[in-house]
């Protein structure tokens, strides 16, 4: 098979794994729960990085790291809906971010980053991760 065959035919549209996050996440059984995520795609990694940057004056952009980790989150996370309306309800947010902040540790919402970045394709760190999106 060749290079063009293999990509002809492993698309990266629908590509999702399941993660162990924290072992906080565990059933009554003591098995830990997955989180399902999903790579982002060029046109999401795009949008991703334009909303997360923000033109100050004389030109100057400011990069906001923690929207751009959390935007990630929320939007390439598959399972549990970190969107979904009944939950930001029950727990009495108005926003994904406002429950993002209230179900997940810190650390939590970091593991997430880092599995969503290499299963997008980069097999670098964090740091360089948000190095690249800033240029």
């Amino acid at each position: 098979m060749s290079l063009q065959e293999f990509l002809n035919s492993h698309l990266v549209d629908g590509l999702t794994e399941e993660v162990a996050v924290s072992n906080r996440f565990k059933d009554k059984d003591g098995n830990l729960m997955l989180f399902k995520i999903q790579a982002m795609d060029q046109a999401g990694y795009n949008n991703l990085q334009e909303k997360c940057t923000t033109v100050r004056s004389r030109g100057k952009t400011h990069f906001d790291n923690r929207k751009f980790s959390t935007s990630m989150v929320i939007e390439n996370t598959v399972y549990p809906d970190f969107k979904d309306a009944a939950s930001l309800k029950a727990v009495g947010v108005q926003t994904p971010e406002q429950y993002l902040a209230k179900v997940l540790l810190p650390g939590e919402v970091t593991k997430l980053v880092e599995e969503i970045t290499k299963l997008s394709g980069f097999d670098v760190g964090m740091d360089d991760l948000v190095e690249e999106a800033k240029n």
